[in-house]
């Protein structure tokens, strides 16, 4: 099974929403053009408040980030989503993931996969943008 794993945004709409329409930043919109070219079985929203989420779910917005966590509340952070993976029985031997997020999204969870991609790993916002606009 082919996951692309999305990261949330700090820009959201101003009032509850399906988590795909919540997230209103030039990053994510892209990032979910981009990962539904790639002909997905699943896509997933890696939220810092949430934690893994459906995109038909419906969420409020909040203003968490996990920019401004500590190591270890990101770790806590992970070892939740990693809980939440495994009960939504993603499995991390078999499923191609790719994650469309920044390093504190995909630190502790990327090592977790036998078949990762991390398409923008080591580029600035400005440089994910250029990439995600050149291949949708």
């Amino acid at each position: 099974m082919k996951i692309v794993f999305i990261a949330c945004s700090a820009k959201k709409l101003g009032k509850p929403a399906k988590a795909k329409n919540l997230y209103i930043s030039p990053l994510f919109q892209l990032s979910w053009r981009y990962a539904n070219r790639l002909k997905p079985d699943k896509v997933y929203i890696l939220s810092a408040k949430h934690g893994l989420i459906k995109p038909d779910v419906i969420i409020r917005p909040y203003n968490v980030a996990l920019n401004t966590m500590t190591t270890s509340l990101r770790k806590n952070w992970a070892g939740k989503v990693n809980k939440q993976m495994e009960q939504e029985r993603i499995n991390f031997v078999q499923d191609q993931v790719v994650f469309l997020a920044g390093k504190n999204y995909y630190q502790y969870l990327a090592p977790l996969f036998a078949k990762v991609q991390l398409p923008l790993s080591r580029l600035g916002i400005g440089r994910q943008l250029k990439y995600l606009k050149t291949h949708v």
